[in-house]
């Protein structure tokens, strides 16, 4: 097996979430291009379905199943879906997410709770329901990945964004201390802040001027990174030999300061 390369993702059961579009839907792709079985949760089953058969006609393996990670249930009868047809995952990439900016004082209070509920609420039920699998593949010698899809908003402050920035610094403290929690028995915690990322999140923004702000941060900067560049990462990231963890990534497009 060379350590260069992707010999290692061949035969992994993986599970990614917010598989319906963007960053999600990019790395089911690309993990199931090198070998690896995917299970592609998000709620939108017809998307899910399209993005499983493509995969199946690529030669990949891939089961749909819709789920809404702010709900636990939804995540455990998921997890159960996943084990009765691939058995236990040993790389789960916690992919769902919504950016949903306004100024605090226009107390979108509806926003602040589904940005809380599924940024930070849904990566907690999807780890809880898959923790126990990650643990017992590390037990038995074989490579874990948890890899959570943070943002540059973790710790780079952009105005009306207070809430949305504070779910991903939270996705990302979280990924700092689960590594002391599960490196020690094996398993790699690895969170990805990604820049500016041409994806469908930008399309939630109801806020006209944020919107028009945002285009003109993509028109400024001329190329934005895309979701098969996270993708790509991500299945970089993960192919590593099992002792080496690449634990905090932050990846912009080179012409983002």
């Amino acid at each position: 097996m060379s350590i260069y390369g992707y010999e290692s993702l061949t035969g992994r059961t993986a599970v990614v979430t917010g598989a319906a579009s963007g960053m999600g839907e990019a790395t089911a792709r690309r993990l199931a291009a090198h070998g690896v079985r995917v299970a592609l949760l998000a709620r939108r089953a017809e998307r899910l379905d399209a993005l499983a058969g493509k995969i199946a006609a690529d030669g990949g393996q891939a089961l749909a199943v819709t789920a809404d990670v702010t709900d636990a249930a939804s995540v455990r009868a998921a997890a159960e879906r996943v084990r009765d047809a691939y058995g236990p995952a040993d790389l789960v990439v916690n992919s769902a997410g919504v950016m949903l900016p306004n100024p605090v004082d226009a107390g979108r209070t509806d926003e602040w709770a589904r940005m809380i509920d599924t940024n930070l609420g849904g990566a907690l039920h999807v780890i809880d329901a898959f923790r126990a699998d990650l643990l017992a593949a590390a037990a038995e010698g074989r490579p874990a990945d948890l890899v959570n899809v943070s943002s540059i908003g973790a710790h780079v402050v952009f105005p009306n964004y207070a809430v949305y920035g504070a779910t991903k610094a939270a996705l990302t403290q979280l990924s700092a201390s689960l590594r002391t929690e599960f490196g020690p028995r094996g398993v790699r915690v690895s969170n990805v802040e990604p820049g500016l990322t041409d994806t469908e999140l930008g399309s939630h923004i109801d806020n006209a001027e944020l919107s028009q702000a945002l285009d003109g941060m993509f028109q400024a900067f001329g190329q934005a990174l895309t979701a098969d560049d996270i993708a790509d990462l991500i299945a970089y990231t993960t192919s590593r030999p099992r002792h080496v963890n690449l634990r905090q990534l932050v990846v912009l497009p080179t012409v983002q300061a």
